[in-house]
């Protein structure tokens, strides 16, 4: 199996190559300045800028905060970006991981199949030595189609029934879950029968995975397994994490929390 990660030594040796991979930055916050001003400040030579919440996701609404997005926009979305059919891609982002692994799974999700992650992101980047650039690249358009489908997705029922027949996995904060805290959506709580993962047992105080997520999975070996967070950010970088792991059936809870309360008659777990 090919690990979803690339390391700073590895991409180095990548973009050295005649035909190197498309370089997408995809720095972001949940709140705070834009992921852009950070990319214009510098970034990896030759990496083009795309913004998660308006390229990579739907409109917020009904369908939670980061629903996924239409496909046609996110073909044109891609295709400005420059990527192209069966060439590979690599992501990054400011260094948790987690907007490149919400970047990862849309475009394996809509078919891209060769997508992976800088891990560390940025920071990594420059720790290792790696060249900053200022300027903006010249992009040349790409043709990549956009095909659904590439990555398995959990609506409201499938999320449920799965806390049934398999595991689901909360990403968020153990406060979070809990029900004690809730500083983003309306409504504090979790999916009954959802299992608490936070995503900081996941990876190193640098942002990297951890090395023993096999270790940390193995308990769910041989069910089935997917997970949500607050929107489905974080919860990429768990299915990201899976995947590492050996784990590629893993599924998203695209909308999340955001869209599970917006049913008033789905039902609100507390505590542990």
């Amino acid at each position: 199996m090919r690990t979803p990660l690339i390391s700073a030594t590895d991409l180095t040796a990548l973009l050295r190559e005649p035909a190197p991979p498309t370089l997408l930055d995809v720095r972001w916050r949940l709140s705070g300045p834009p992921g852009r001003d950070d990319y214009d400040t510098g970034h990896v030579p030759g990496a083009v800028f795309v913004d998660l919440d308006r390229d990579l996701c739907g409109p917020p609404g009904s369908g939670g905060r980061h629903p996924l997005p239409h496909p046609q926009a996110l073909e044109g979305a891609l295709r400005a970006a420059g990527l192209r059919e069966n060439h590979p891609v690599v992501v990054y982002d400011g260094g948790d991981g987690l907007a490149a692994a919400r970047a990862w799974w849309t475009l394996r999700w809509a078919g891209v199949a060769d997508v992976r992650v800088l891990d560390g992101g940025f920071p990594a980047w420059t720790a290792a030595g790696g060249a900053v650039a200022a300027d903006q690249p010249s992009v040349t358009r790409g043709d990549v189609v956009v095909r659904p489908g590439g990555l398995p997705v959990l609506d409201a029922d499938s999320a449920a029934d799965l806390t049934r027949h398999g595991v689901l996995l909360d990403a968020r904060a153990a406060a979070r879950f809990r029900g004690e805290t809730e500083p983003v959506d309306p409504v504090a709580g979790h999916i009954p029968g959802a299992r608490n993962l936070p995503y900081g047992e996941l990876v190193n105080a640098d942002g990297t995975l951890r090395e023993n997520l096999a270790e940390i999975f193995a308990e769910f070996d041989g069910e089935p397994v997917g997970a949500y967070c607050g929107s489905g950010v974080t919860a990429a970088h768990t299915v990201l994490a899976l995947h590492a792991a050996g784990r590629t059936d893993a599924a998203l809870y695209v909308g999340s929390w955001s869209h599970w309360i917006t049913d008033p008659a789905r039902p609100i777990g507390t505590g542990e």
